[in-house]
């Protein structure tokens, strides 16, 4: 009996060194509070120029070298430009340009409510109401001020 408890005791005292060295190594080993954020810098700037070396380094593998006047011209193909480049160009595009995104974004917020409806709370369909009625408002508000008309 004596000799059962002596080797739990050992047994005990060597798991718990185990232990003690396996914490040692855990502080030794723990990585700086930035490591994180530079791999993932490092990783967002690689995704990026990745793309562009790859593509650079096949244009110089793969494409042909022509330079000429013909190849270095403003235009490589079609009729060169006469006149002034430099035209009015109708606000009334970008206007429709904008009431489209609006009202596109719009759909994106819709459709994660639309899905989810039946388990939502009267204060969700409300907040929703909210943001249509605003949208409504902005679309009455473009058509009242012309916005809307097409010239």
């Amino acid at each position: 009996m004596i000799a059962v408890t002596v080797n739990c005791v050992f047994e005990r005292v060597a798991s718990q060194k185990f232990a003690n060295h396996i914490l040692d190594f855990w502080m030794i080993m723990q990585p700086h509070p930035w490591l994180t954020v530079v791999a993932l810098l490092v990783g967002a700037i690689a995704f990026g120029f990745t793309p562009l070396a790859l593509a650079w380094i096949w244009a110089k593998l793969v494409s042909p070298q022509k330079p000429g006047p013909d190849k270095n011209a403003t235009y490589e193909c079609g009729l060169e430009s006469k006149g002034d480049a430099w035209i009015q160009f109708g606000a009334s595009y970008y206007l429709y340009a904008i009431i489209f995104l609006v009202f596109d974004v719009e759909a994106v917020f819709l459709l994660p409510f639309a899905v989810a409806f039946t388990g939502l709370s009267a204060g969700a369909c409300i907040a929703m109401l909210v943001f249509l009625l605003l949208l409504v408002e902005g679309l009455i508000w473009a058509g009242q001020k012309g916005v809307l008309t097409w010239v």
